[in-house]
Formats: C-alpha cells, structure tokens, sequence
C-alpha cells in the first residue's frame, strides 16, 4: 500500500527527470566547455589528495537536497580540482578532450541503460553493436567471418584477444588448465603492460612474456627471428606474437607486415602464430590516408585492440576487441552456462554478446561512437586525428630548436618524448630534476605533461589529444617549461 511519503518521494524522481531539472547538472558541462575554451585558469590542480579528502570528510546525507544544491556542492567541492582534458594546455596522459556530441550522449546511454550482454535486454543497441563492429572489421579488411565486442578499454580488449589466443594454442584449456608446459607470449619491450598483466592474471605467468627488444622504438625485427627459431628449436608453443601500432611510450608503430611474415614461417600445427595488434591508441590511422601506411599489414593479424576513446575522442570508456574469425573470441569464453546460452542457442541468443565477453552487464557504449560518426562523419575524425599528429610534428620543431631540450624521437603519431639536458648539470642528477621539472610545471597551472622511463632515464613525455591545442598553445608549452627550469636550476 502507498503511502504520503511513497507518493512525495515518486514526485521527486518525477521531477528530476525533466530537462528543467537536468540544466544545473548539464550546466556544469557547458560552463567547463566555455570556460576551458578560452585557455584561461589552472590546467590541473595542486592541491594534495589529503586537502581534497579533508574538504569532503561529512556524514553521510539522510535527507534530501534540491538538485541545484547539489550541483552547487559539486562545483565548489570538486570541479576546481580536476584534470580540465578539454584545456588546450593539458598535453598528458592518452585520455581525450571528448566530441562534445558523444559526451551529450552518454546522458542519454544512462537514461536508456539498456545492458548489452544479452539482446534481449538492449533490442536495439545489440544489433547496433554488430553493426559498428562490423564497420570496423571492414576497415581493417577483414571478411564477414571477422567479429568483436566493445570493451571498457584497451587492457580488457587485450586480455580477451590473448584469452582466444590461448584456446587455439591449448584447445581443452577451459577444462583442464594450461598443463605443466605452458605456451609463450612474444612482445616487444615497449608492449602495454595489459599484456604481461593478462599472462599473470589467466595463469600463465609473467615469465612465460619473452621481452624483444626495440631498435628506434619498433619491435627488432632480427632480434625476434632470433627468438622465435630459440623456442622452436626449444620445443615451446608460441601463444601469441603481439605487436604495437601507436604504443604507449613513444606512439610508434611496429611493422607489422614483417612480424606477420616471421609469424608465417614460424608456423606450428596450428598454422601460422598468432599476431595480436595493439593499436588501442594508433588505430585511429586506419581512417587517415595520411597515416593508413603505419597500419600495412594488419589484415594478416588475427586479433586487435583498438580503443575510440582514445585518438577517436571519445569519453570513457569506449574499447574493443576485433577477431579476424569472431569463432576465435567465442571459443575463448565458451561456458555451459544456462543463463548465458542454452544448448541449441535460439537466431536471438546468436545477437548476445555476454557470450563472448567478460561483461554481461555492460553500458551500451556503443552508441556515443556510433553517434560520434553520424555526426562528424570518417573523413572528419580522420582530419581530427591527423590535427593530432600535426601538432606534435610541430612541437617536435620547437623542442629541436630549444637549446636546453633533446627530442628523443620522431613522432609517429601524436606523442613525442624530450630530454631536459641543461649544460653544465651532471647526468646522475638528471631523473631527479626532471621530475622535479614535470611536478612544478604541472603544479603550476600553467599545463599539464608526464614522464617516463625512456631507455633507463627519465624524459619529458607529450600527448596531444585536444583538438583546441594549436601552434600557440605549443609555444606557451616551451616557454612554460623553460621558465620552471630556470627557477629549479636557480636552487638546485
């Protein structure tokens, strides 16, 4: 039986859902778009996660707060503390500023929440999903055989390739475990970690990784026929060869026609090995006549990674995982599991995708990519990618022409890393001040970089996934950075 409080507490979803009462909520997303557009303000924060968690620290709320105030606790609470991806300046980590179209639609994803594991509970959206991967698999000139599913990111998408990998390499492996003589990953030394983190969390373990090592940032072509004809003449299965289009590091792309022909010749009884492409951050240069060179040779891999929220600029999360032969991926999952599929699988339960994914719960995101080239269309996020790319061509000028500053590479696509060599400092001394140079440069406010380890030192690392970053904002970058150099040499 309902009740008077039954009754105010439905009237007050009722009015939530109108988008009268959406504009403070939606309003906090506008005003972060113009306010950013401007390149104005703190690029990130420098407050410590201790000050952040001070601010916070309340009883939890038992009664109701109209949602303008929420939205105003929000703001003053949090928003002038985040990472502002949207602000030319912040040239970070690989997380997009996203398409203004596809960050609306996610609204509209959470409202709908249709789950994706299963058609029957998201009628339309799963068929969308074979549609936009089918799209994608034609891209990569792939037949109709190939197949996939979205995933929450790159580290996923790589897990389940490997995990297809692994049914072909040990065909009982879901019954009776990888045996006492497990087969062998083969990446280069510049693999995502999500490689060595699969191989560790299916139980093959980390040492069973083999580690090529790189020559001018790609895979060492001569250095892997080494390797492969070691574990042939050793008796150890190959699982899976797995290459790199637009690493994590540096952006570069291994040659992946090459690896494919050594993956031809090193063939076992199962035909050639298997060839895993990583292009979670390149595969946007499948759409760009300018870039589509880099990805030569990918149509003869068997699995790949791709991530659109990445070089396609989407929110979070937008992953997947394409299969030459989409058998391959529900071979990886099969489980005899009611719930999941029945025996005799009805011509609906064939439009499921939990049987071939780790989700069967799982957000339709699918919609804000497909919403994302509906609006924008493939020639434009190829031109967007391309921009990408240009900038930081152009920033690898600046860095060359910069007395204190050594390029470390040529870019390939849109990041590039730089040594901080200022004359006159030791080079033990080195890592310390270039960390010291990230942490002041990006407490500062006036941009946003990060580090990494590039042959055993420390360097500046760049990458340009905003489409607002222009010449000028490259500029301000090295002036930046100069200017918070001179201050940590005038007390070092």
């Amino acid at each position: 039986m309902s009740t008077d409080t039954d009754a105010e507490l439905l009237a007050m979803l009722e009015a939530d859902m109108t988008l009268e009462a959406a504009q403070p909520i939606l309003a906090l997303a506008a005003g972060y778009f113009a306010d950013t557009r401007r390149g104005e303000g703190p690029v990130s924060t420098w407050h410590s996660a201790q000050v952040i968690a001070d601010r916070l620290v309340s009883a939890m709320p038992r009664l109701p707060r109209p949602l303008p105030d929420v939205a105003r606790r929000l703001s003053q609470l949090l928003l002038d503390d985040v990472n502002r991806l949207a602000h030319p300046m912040y040239t970070g980590h690989q997380v997009s500023a996203p398409l203004p179209a596809a960050v609306w639609t996610d609204a509209l994803i959470s409202a709908l929440n249709q789950s994706q594991g299963v058609r029957e509970m998201s009628p339309s959206f799963t068929p969308l999903e074979h549609q936009v991967i089918a799209w994608m698999t034609d891209l990569v000139g792939w037949d109709e055989q190939a197949g996939g599913t979205m995933t929450s990111g790159g580290t996923e998408a790589t897990f389940a390739a490997l995990l297809a990998a692994r049914s072909r390499a040990v065909p009982n492996v879901w019954k009776h475990g990888l045996g006492a003589k497990p087969p062998v990953i083969v990446c280069g030394e510049f693999a995502h970690y999500a490689v060595s983190r699969a191989a560790g969390e299916m139980g093959l373990g980390t040492s069973r990784v083999i580690i090529i090592p790189s020559r001018d940032h790609h895979m060492d072509l001569g250095a892997l026929r080494q390797q492969l004809e070691a574990l042939r003449a050793s008796g150890t299965r190959v699982m899976a060869v797995v290459a790199s289009a637009g690493c994590t590091g540096t952006g570069s792309f291994d040659d992946l026609n090459a690896i494919a022909n050594l993956c031809d010749e090193f063939a076992d009884d199962h035909g050639p090995l298997w060839l895993h492409v990583d292009a979670a951050h390149g595969g946007a240069a499948l759409l760009s006549p300018s870039h589509q060179h880099r990805m030569r040779g990918l149509v003869r891999a068997r699995s790949l990674t791709w991530d659109p929220h990445k070089s396609l600029l989407l929110p979070l999360s937008a992953g997947m995982v394409l299969v030459r032969s989409q058998d391959d991926l529900t071979r990886a999952f099969t489980q005899e599991e009611p719930s999941l599929i029945g025996p005799g699988a009805s011509n609906a339960q064939l439009w499921d995708l939990g049987p071939r994914s780790f989700h069967t719960s799982r957000r339709a995101d699918v919609l804000k990519l497909w919403v994302a080239i509906e609006r924008y269309g493939t020639d434009n996020l190829a031109r967007l990618y391309d921009r990408l790319c240009r900038m930081t061509q152009l920033l690898h000028g600046l860095v060359k022409a910069h007395p204190d500053f050594v390029a470390l590479h040529e870019p390939m696509s849109n990041i590039l890393c730089f040594a901080w060599k200022p004359e006159g400092v030791a080079s033990d001394d080195l890592d310390t001040l270039t960390e010291a140079l990230r942490e002041r440069y990006n407490r500062s406010g006036r941009g946003f970089l990060s580090v990494i380890t590039l042959n055993g030192r420390r360097v500046l690392r760049v990458t340009i996934m905003n489409a607002r970053t222009d010449e000028t904002h490259l500029a301000r970058l090295m002036d930046g950075l100069a200017a918070e150099a001179a201050q940590i040499l005038h007390t070092h």
